[in-house]
């Protein structure tokens, strides 16, 4: 599956467009995490942007998050490793590579960031930086449900926390205006 059709099944399975953005960043994420690591882009792009595919269909019965996402994908032309990777960030099966540990984090973090840049007065990704993040990061009110563990879990797959928002924030701030941010 290419980019492209991944976009148009996201878009088809997906109706929240606060959703989908937090696909699109997790996407561009995942992308600059690819580059860090000298992995491949576009399957750990892919692997960002469909994480979620499930999601409407999977909001009464959370339990098959990740599992459903994972039977809509099949048959598609889905690498196996982005399944794997899909299935393994709710925690149906174990986290493995480098890629399924880091879907892990991303996908909290995300919304951590997002939510440091809607408090700031401007509302801009821009106007953020790493200590403003990890500063927010330590309040453990503050946006509540970006798991501070998970998010913590950076460090299994070879970063600092410092380290790992940066290039987050990195690539969130490169899709800032299709963020709305």
């Amino acid at each position: 599956m290419n980019r492209e059709e991944a976009l148009e099944l996201m878009k088809a399975k997906v109706k929240n467009k606060n959703l989908q953005k937090h696909m699109l960043a997790t996407e561009a994420v995942m992308q600059e995490l690819a580059r860090h690591f000298g992995e491949d882009e576009d399957t750990w792009g892919l692997t960002g942007l469909l994480h979620d595919i499930d999601y409407d269909e999977t909001l009464d019965d959370p339990s098959n998050h990740g599992l459903i996402g994972a039977k809509i994908l099949e048959g598609r032309g889905v690498e196996p490793e982005i399944i794997q990777a899909i299935k393994a960030h709710p925690g149906h099966v174990e986290r493995l590579s480098r890629m399924d540990k880091a879907l892990y984090a991303v996908d909290p973090l995300t919304g951590l960031i997002v939510a440091c840049a809607l408090i700031h007065p401007d509302k801009r990704l821009k106007s953020i930086d790493t200590e403003f993040v990890l500063n927010r990061f330590k309040e453990k009110r503050f946006a509540s449900g970006a798991d501070r563990e998970i998010i913590k879990e950076c460090e299994n797959f070879g970063l600092s926390l410092q380290e790992f928002i940066e290039i987050s924030l990195r690539a969130m701030k490169e899709i800032s205006e299709i963020l709305g941010l």
